[in-house]
């Protein structure tokens, strides 16, 4: 089944069910179900290879309550499915065991939204039938099987549930480059597509050696609980045993906070941006790097969680190129102290789901910049937008590889494509990078017909299933009356 349709297979199952409400709930159920499916083909290679204690009941384990297509049903479910919930946030992991704890962390934020046992039966047959993570072909399909949800769920995306295309991912581990041993972080690791990207990188592991350094070198925080638990997931499904991931509010500790201890050799990260925290998190940084752009916090703190030497691959907004004031001092700063030298202007790779241009930068910690190389990436030839079915692949960044290692001029058409620019230049524009290989065009997104009937009917079902929502909700408080 392609993984479109085996996705709207879910989700026509969950839309019979009054307990959902909305794409958000869609994905947070499937996942947890995913998580447990993933977590007990885990459970049974540890059986295998060591002297293993079950960290989930017996009872609980997906092989001995799903297995069986013919199992508990109805309302048997439903309390089965509450007792699950209840016995898992509250494991204990005082003995220590990482592996408990962290089964704990991912229940203790989540929740079972569906009210018929008969649709949740059916929905986790349908899981179990037509995702097998046992099979190692589709054992890394995780990253696919997340993003097919997104783009068919598409006010997910409205939620604020981006994910970052793999493309992206990708091309910044690739020039970031980071070398197994080295520890990688992503500090806004959402479902840990950086993450993915790095182990992919690393290539085949081929001692017990590596591999064991492999699970001590890949480290996320996340904020919300939902991408918690699917970077958790998509990272025991990519082979690493207890996912060092932190549920955090990355932002939430003062910069002082932080020590040797905490600093880390590579970072990777496509912070969230055009977002607001409380106004206590911007006293947790300098007084000239407070801000409420999200964003510029998340890169003062990747500039303070660097090793000495240690490098950055980020996405940022353009919002940052061209901004001034607390924008500005930071940009000064990545020039004297964090050798800034690569941005590749990228048009709008996140569509549909958001429309603003980005920009990848790279730097090293303790590095004086001499200058920094720019890169506008523009779309392919015959390519006006990316679009959730022709998202950006992995060969649109072929033309920045085949300049990256031999960084030279190139003009276009009479207009700069690719320029250096010396710190005194940059400096000179009261580092308005905006000048330097500026987007030329208003990009304009033009739909094959196909499309446009798709997004058509897309809205109407998303119409359709809040009108039945609020249906439902008014015969509910008409019944209680």
């Amino acid at each position: 089944m392609a993984m479109s349709a085996m996705i709207k297979s879910f989700e026509d199952i969950m839309r019979r069910d009054a307990g959902l409400n909305g794409d958000a709930q869609y994905i947070e159920q499937i996942t947890w179900l995913l998580f447990l499916k993933a977590f007990d083909v885990k459970e049974m290679e540890w059986e295998l290879k060591e002297n293993y204690s079950a960290v989930i009941p017996e009872k609980f384990q997906w092989r001995n309550w799903v297995e069986d297509g013919e199992g508990i049903t109805g309302e048997e479910l439903i309390k089965f499915v509450d007792k699950l919930f209840s016995d898992l946030k509250d494991l204990d992991f005082s003995d220590g065991d990482k592996r408990k704890k962290l089964v704990h962390d991912v229940f203790s934020d989540i929740n079972n939204y569906m009210k018929s046992g008969i649709c949740l039966r059916e929905l986790i047959n349908r899981i179990n039938e037509k995702v097998d993570f046992i099979d190692a072909k589709q054992k890394h399909t995780f990253n696919d099987l997340y993003e097919g949800m997104l783009k068919d769920l598409q006010s997910a995306g409205r939620a604020g549930e981006y994910y970052t295309p793999r493309a992206v991912t990708n091309f910044v581990v690739e020039k970031v480059d980071p070398k197994l041993g080295e520890i990688v972080l992503d500090p806004a690791c959402g479902t840990g597509g950086f993450l993915t990207s790095t182990i992919a990188h690393f290539g085949n592991i081929q001692t017990t050696d590596d591999w064991n350094t492999l699970q001590t070198s890949i480290r996320g925080w996340e904020k919300k609980p939902l991408p918690y638990l699917l970077a958790t997931t998509n990272l025991i499904l990519h082979d690493i045993e207890v996912p060092q991931l932190e549920h955090k509010n990355s932002l939430g500790s003062s910069l002082n906070n932080y020590g040797e201890k905490d600093r880390v050799d590579v970072i990777v990260a496509n912070p969230p941006f055009g977002g607001a925290e409380d106004d206590t998190i911007k006293d947790n940084f300098p007084a000239e790097f407070r801000t409420s752009e999200t964003a510029d916090l998340f890169l003062v703190l990747i500039m303070k969680l660097l090793k000495t030497g240690g490098r950055c691959g980020i996405v940022l907004p353009d919002g940052f190129i061209f901004g001034d004031g607390t924008k500005a001092a930071i940009k000064k700063r990545l020039l004297e102290e964090y050798g800034l030298h690569t941005i590749i202007r990228l048009p709008a790779v996140f569509k549909p789901y958001a429309s603003v241009n980005t920009n990848l930068l790279f730097f090293q910690k303790g590095v004086k910049s001499s200058g920094v190389w720019f890169y506008r990436l523009d779309y392919p030839e015959g390519v006006k937008s990316f679009t959730k079915t022709k998202p950006m692949q992995d060969k649109h960044f072929d033309p920045v590889r085949e300049w990256w290692d031999d960084k030279k001029f190139i003009e276009v058409d009479g207009k700069d494509k690719a320029k250096f620019f010396t710190v005194e230049e940059l400096t000179a524009m009261n580092y308005d990078f905006d000048k330097c290989c500026p987007f030329s065009h208003k990009e304009e997104e033009i739909f094959e017909p196909n499309e446009l009937m798709e997004n058509y009917l897309t809205e109407r079902r998303e119409i359709e299933s809040e009108i039945e929502n609020v249906l439902a909700e008014i015969k509910s408080k008409l019944n209680g009356a």
